[in-house]
């Protein structure tokens, strides 16, 4: 597959909250250890699939947080 030329770089999506998760995932960009130094060397093309990705592991923290400090709800007794 040819590779679109791109006007403009991809920036570096580093955000200075240089720190992993339990899964291996900055908690600043959500990028991998190998996402993280490589991305000097990366094509664009891949660059936009990191950045892909990591748009979905965001959500998906996103997505247990709010499922965590969700009420939960206490059944009464019946007798």
């Amino acid at each position: 597959m040819a590779e679109q030329l791109e006007m403009f770089t991809l920036p570096n999506p580093c955000r200075g909250l240089c720190q992993t998760n339990a899964r291996g995932y900055c908690l600043g960009c959500f990028r991998n250890r190998q996402e993280r130094f490589g991305w000097q060397s990366f094509s664009d093309t891949q660059k936009q699939n990191i950045l892909r990705l990591c748009r979905l592991r965001r959500y998906a923290a996103q997505q247990s947080v709010d499922k965590s400090t969700e009420p939960t709800l206490q059944q009464g007794e019946l007798f």
